[in-house]
């Protein structure tokens, strides 16, 4: 039995599974990750990029920061792919409780999953600074200015910048799940990004499986690690799950 089989029997046979993902997850639909060789803080700008999400820089330079977040972390330009597809599915099955997601994409929700918990928030959603508002992604990506509500505020993003703390709730959710879990599946992520990466500490239970190409600082704790695409990993495991 190879690794990918391994992975299909034990989630088959779980009762609560939960997948913990981050941004290698939807670099296969084409967006670009942060961190790797060839992701965003490696390409040049007249600010690090890392400054341009910061919540400062938002509030100084909103023109700027709209500027890069259009070209770059426009989800709209692209779909889900057969990761987000694959996860959407084991829920519908009843296989999968939960997923975990620093994405800020949307994509999860896109491919059909239910139950997802987006630590770091979702471009999907847009709030008036000023009044709170909702403002769908569709205005603030077609605009070519600072957008503003009709009350004269600016409207920003519901994501984290840097400098900004989590929402608490989807935190103590997350933890909820993590902790409650038998299966816990890390897929896409080099768990370097904190705090979310901590939230893997409140693992408890039997089976702590990873899915990335590259190693992270948590691989000698987990029981299975497949260094492997994701989509393809999930894509043979649902089809060694319908072949019963």
């Amino acid at each position: 039995m190879n690794k990918v089989e391994e992975l299909a029997q034990i989630i088959k046979s779980s009762s609560n599974t939960v997948f913990f993902g981050g941004a290698g997850v939807s670099t296969e639909s084409g967006l670009k990750d942060f961190r790797s060789k060839d992701g965003l803080y490696y390409e040049k700008y007249k600010y690090p990029p890392e400054e341009i999400l910061s919540h400062h820089f938002f509030i100084k330079y909103p023109k700027e920061f709209y500027e890069f977040y259009r070209k770059k972390l426009n989800s709209l330009n692209y779909k889900p792919n057969a990761a987000h597809k694959v996860l959407a599915y084991l829920e519908e099955k009843g296989l999968l409780k939960a997923v975990i997601t620093q994405n800020i994409d949307g994509f999860h929700q896109m491919a059909g999953s239910k139950n997802v918990i987006e630590l770091h928030g979702s471009v999907l959603r847009n709030y008036c600074m000023k009044c709170n508002e909702f403002y769908d992604a569709e205005k603030i990506f077609a605009e070519d200015n600072i957008p503003r509500c009709d009350c004269g505020g600016i409207i920003k993003p519901d994501v984290v910048l840097y400098e900004e703390n989590l929402d608490d709730k989807s935190i103590q959710k997350a933890i909820k799940y993590i902790s409650e879990a038998e299966v816990l599946i890390i897929g896409g992520t080099s768990l370097n990004v904190y705090p979310a990466a901590g939230l893997i500490n409140y693992f408890k239970g039997k089976y702590l499986v990873l899915i990335n190409k590259e190693q992270t600082p948590y691989d000698r704790k987990c029981t299975l690690t497949i260094y492997d695409s994701i989509g393809i990993v999930l894509e043979k495991i649902k089809e060694y799950i319908e072949k019963g």
